[in-house]
């Protein structure tokens, strides 16, 4: 069995604590590990081989630094230049299995969801294991227990040729209004869509090329035009933005007479929104979920969640309160799926607040955005050990560089020189430099630009040690590249 961790999701209902370049898979909102994470920790049972990981190309060094925390194995990673949905992720996770003789049970798991139980979803898959063995399709079904408009719901319907305990899916229905909700829920008959899978890869394909052939032939098309680096495969842009953009569900398990579904009892959740995340996180004797320097008093069943600031809440109930370095959002927990339609309209805005935080990370390490002003821009620069930035010039700013702590290993044009901790040093408009850190310790820097613009379209990239553009970047975001 291979499990295929889908983590393309940009969980914009979590905003302003997940955003588009860095989503709610890659925050820990439910331990000391990431959502990403925990998806693979739970892989570790007998029978179970690595991962198949497929995300978003601009999120390859984020998953390449959370495997390595914690010595995670994959066997491949799949790079998509965009998303195109869940069918395509896995038709071509699929394609690439077969294509060396590997026709193996799929398991199909999202990256962001949190299972609580994990001998429940092991008793589980154990169940679905004998039906897609016998070419079913298995789609995991979360017992609905309340009635919840945010999710989608399967009804179920016996059939004596399937094995004791799972049932044939009759029906998909997209999140119901509250009263039919509740009719689903009192019938006893319905399911929540975990959005997880098992089956075999031929038997996905053959489904999928069946009903949408469209898909089926732009994956493969794809996948022959993609470039391969060691265990990472990055999908060819041109021919991926012709695929379709469809779903699992609605293109293959909708459709095909094969989809069945298997109980899963083991305390699941989407986190898909805030009041998810009330539902699954500890609380104190009035109902609150507290994180981060926070003083709550007269408070009932609220959510809030600090991120440096103190945050003082008084006299409220079934509120939210999000507190980011650059942003906050309050809402009332009934609303919270309107968050989703909040993000979309500081979109159309042009806020820059939806796509990174202050604080972005890149593969040799991050930065923090301190201070800003009209000719101006600080930044708190670290470096990891042995890391160093692309070489670069810039054609309308000049910046300061002063060492913190650890060692910087300075290039500005044709000279290279170290600096230590209080040192500092100064690049000239137009001058060719590079950042280093030679040590064994982080480098942690206090970089001053100044100019009459600071886009980062004004970084001119020259020589990348990770593979990236060497060319003008073509962004209005102003970030350290």
């Amino acid at each position: 069995m291979i499990p295929i961790i889908l983590s393309g999701g940009s969980g914009s209902r979590l905003w302003p604590l997940s955003r588009k370049q860095f989503p709610k898979q890659f925050l820990a909102l439910t331990g000391d590990h990431t959502l990403f994470q925990q998806t693979i920790e739970r892989l570790n049972f007998d029978g179970v081989q690595p991962p198949v990981i497929v995300c978003n190309i601009e999120h390859r060094f984020i998953v390449e630094e959370q495997l390595g925390a914690l010595k995670l194995e994959t066997q491949a990673i799949v790079l998509e230049p965009f998303g195109r949905n869940t069918a395509p992720a896995v038709a071509i996770a699929a394609m690439k299995l077969l294509n060396e003789d590997r026709d193996e049970l799929l398991l199909v798991l999202p990256a962001d969801h949190v299972l609580e139980d994990h001998k429940a979803f092991q008793r589980a898959l154990a169940l679905a294991t004998i039906a897609a063995e016998n070419g079913e399709l298995v789609l995991f079904g979360v017992p609905a227990n309340k009635p919840e408009t945010g999710y989608g719901y399967i009804k179920s319907a016996a059939d004596a040729l399937l094995p004791e305990g799972i049932s044939r899916v009759a029906k998909f229905i997209e999140k119901p209004d509250a009263q039919k909700a509740a009719e689903f829920v009192k019938s006893g008959d319905y399911f929540w869509n975990s959005g997880m899978f098992l089956f075999r890869a031929s038997r996905f394909l053959d489904e999928l090329k069946k009903h949408e052939p469209d898909i089926y032939d732009t994956c493969l098309l794809a996948l022959e035009r993609s470039k391969y680096d060691g265990e990472q495969i990055s999908i060819d842009a041109a021919t991926f933005e012709c695929c379709p953009n469809d779903s699992i569900d609605c293109a293959v398990m909708e459709k095909t007479q094969r989809a069945c579904v298997v109980p899963l009892d083991a305390g699941w959740s989407d986190v898909g929104c805030w009041s998810s995340l009330w539902d699954v996180k500890e609380k104190d004797s009035n109902g609150n979920v507290t994180q981060g320097d926070v003083v709550v008093r007269d408070s009932f069943n609220c959510l809030v969640h600090g991120n440096g600031k103190l945050v003082s809440v008084i006299g409220l109930q079934d509120i939210v309160v999000v507190e980011t370095k650059d942003a906050m959002m309050i809402a009332h927990k009934d609303r919270v799926q309107e968050v989703k339609q909040l993000v979309n309209t500081l979109n159309e805005q042009g806020r820059t607040e939806t796509q990174t935080h202050c604080e972005v990370y890149r593969p040799w390490g991050s930065y923090d955005s301190v201070d800003m002003g009209g000719r101006f821009q600080v930044k708190h620069i670290t470096v990891k050990p042995g890391a160093q930035l692309s070489l670069q010039m810039h054609h309308h700013r000049a910046e300061h560089w002063i060492v913190v702590s650890g060692t910087a290993q300075v290039t500005c044009n044709d000279k290279t020189f170290l600096l230590t901790e209080n040192q500092s040093t100064y690049i000239p408009i137009t001058a060719v430099h590079r950042l280093a850190n030679p040590g064994k310790i982080p480098l942690e820097i206090i970089e001053v630009q100044s100019g009459s613009y600071l886009g980062e379209d004004d970084i001119e990239r020259l020589e990348d040690v990770y593979g990236r553009s060497v060319e003008p970047l073509q962004t209005s975001l102003s970030l350290v590249s």
